[in-house]
């Protein structure tokens, strides 16, 4: 999955998260984060903190790239 915007990032949380079988409860529970912030996360809202997504990421072994583009001026 190519993460584009804060909408695909959640989405990809949300996959990651269900497909280890957590639920945001325990993922709370787990890393001290509310779940109205994984809930946001989730749900692609843009103002969330960007150090915490990262760490949930990386917990649920969500790997994250930059991947450098040419800027081409014709």
């Amino acid at each position: 999955m190519i993460v584009t915007d804060a909408k695909s990032f959640g989405e990809a949380i949300r996959k990651r998260r269900k497909q280890l079988g957590y639920t945001q409860a325990y993922l709370s529970a787990f890393t001290g984060m509310s779940v109205s912030f994984l809930s946001d996360l989730e749900n692609g809202k843009p103002t969330i903190e960007l150090e915490k997504a990262i760490r949930i990421a990386n917990l649920l072994g969500v790997k994250l790239r930059s991947k450098k583009e040419s800027l081409s001026q014709s």
